[in-house]
């Protein structure tokens, strides 16, 4: 009777842990590009059976790209890679017939680039304002 006791906490965590089957992947991307020199974020969520969305990470997904490393859903870029596109897989641990593939080209322009302030911006739209006006 004990040894039946001590294996009941491990039947339940295995059967609660395991969850819902994903019925579908799909990306969510919060960008178009990759940048070079940092970790971008790699976005899959699942449709479950019961129709809620979560996202899913590596526990639940294999991750692989042309270049670059993942950690965890981070892809890492490193600065001096010369390649102009990376080719990324991910594939359900569930069931290996649900695969995504996406192809996500490279950030080109630097970071360095100055952003318009709000009285800049505002100055900037005066300032086309008043050469459409004098014509």
């Amino acid at each position: 009777m004990k040894i039946v006791l001590l294996f009941l906490p491990l039947v339940v965590l295995r059967v609660s842990g395991f969850g819902q089957k994903i019925d579908s992947i799909y990306f969510n991307l919060y960008t178009d590009s990759l940048k070079k020199g940092t970790y971008n974020y790699i976005n899959v969520e699942g449709r479950l059976q019961n129709g809620n969305i979560r996202p899913l990470d590596s526990n639940q997904l294999i991750f692989t790209a042309s270049a670059g490393k993942f950690y965890g859903n981070s892809l890492w870029l490193p600065f001096e890679i010369k390649v102009e596109k990376v080719n990324i897989t991910v594939i359900s641990r569930q069931d290996n017939r649900q695969a995504l593939y996406k192809t996500i080209f490279i950030k080109k322009k630097n970071d360095d680039e100055n952003l318009l302030t709000p009285s800049s911006e505002i100055f900037e739209q005066k300032k086309t304002t008043r050469k459409k006006s004098g014509r």
